[in-house]
């Protein structure tokens, strides 16, 4: 039986929107690089982590970890598949996302769209 291990998106901006979800989630974080990692960068030209073209967001405590990877053609039509995030306090979370990028896109009973940094859409609802 197959278990989900990665969720992943195609992005134009890989490391900055890995840290919007690192900090959008409040059990994720980015990926640490160590030496053997800047080591691999580094053999592929690349002399910056912020230039990485796949960022690793994992959880703290299990479950899916979220990649993003560089591609070279930007967003063009309404996400096929989106994340659902719940807060205890709906407001207070749409400023704090607003704050680190995120943007409201529409209003709807029960819950809201918002999209991060590069477009892509993700709901925000209530907790329980």
């Amino acid at each position: 039986m197959a278990r989900l291990h990665d969720i992943v998106f195609d992005r134009a901006s890989p490391g900055a929107t890995a840290r919007f979800w690192a900090a959008a989630l409040d059990d994720h974080a980015v990926a640490p690089y160590d030496e053997a990692e800047h080591a691999r960068l580094r053999s592929l030209g690349i002399d910056s982590a912020e230039d990485d073209p796949t960022v690793l967001v994992e959880p703290a405590n299990g479950g899916p970890r979220l990649w993003f990877q560089l591609v070279p053609e930007g967003k063009r039509v309404k996400n096929r598949v989106h994340l659902d995030l719940r807060a205890a306090d709906l407001d207070a979370e749409i400023e704090r996302l607003s704050g680190l990028g995120a943007a409201v896109r529409a209003r709807h009973a029960g819950h809201v769209v918002l999209t991060d940094p590069e477009g892509n859409e993700f709901c925000l609802a209530p907790a329980g």
